[in-house]
């Protein structure tokens, strides 16, 4: 009888345990969004890569030491999805870049410039532009997230806006 009670609390914790990641990932979901589309100017592409990282962060919850560092954690998760995905459509079938490419004709011209200026810059200083400018996200937010210290995110962000103005 009391190995029955015992399994029935530690079912009781694990429900538990996924409830509060399920609302903690539920309260990010805006944000990740928001980054993913800003990384795949695509809102079925960003759907997916927020859906897969939801996947991957449930898939590796326990190797999270850090409560506090699951908003970081999850950020990270999600750009290295979307980086996968723009790896992936690099390979894509070139009748489909025509259709792409037709779509983008209909954007003013200077987003489209600023895009292509963003893709032709360095990743690194890329993803600490993107989270900076279109995420709103501090210095210190984005060290956090890329894990570097915050005198390198400063220096990339530096020599990011450089490479832009360089590309405009």
């Amino acid at each position: 009888m009391e190995n029955i009670m015992n399994e029935v609390n530690v079912a009781r914790i694990g429900l538990q345990d996924e409830e509060a990641f399920m609302n903690r990932l539920s309260a990010e979901q805006r944000k990740l969004y928001s980054i993913a589309y800003s990384y795949l100017r695509s809102e079925a592409d960003a759907l997916e890569a927020v859906q897969e990282a939801s996947c991957r962060a449930w898939m590796k919850r326990k190797k999270l030491k850090d409560e506090q560092a699951f908003t970081p954690w999850l950020i990270r998760i999600t750009i290295n999805c979307c980086m996968d995905e723009l790896r992936r459509k690099q390979r894509m079938f070139p009748a489909e870049k025509l259709q792409e490419e037709a779509a983008q004709e209909m954007k003013s011209s200077d987003r489209i410039d600023l895009e292509r200026a963003m893709d032709r810059m360095k990743p690194k200083y890329r993803h600490v532009v993107m989270l900076k400018y279109y995420q709103d996200m501090t210095t210190v937010e984005i060290a956090k997230v890329l894990k570097k210290p915050e005198g390198t995110i400063k220096t990339w962000l530096r020599e990011g806006l450089k490479q832009l103005r360089k590309y405009l």
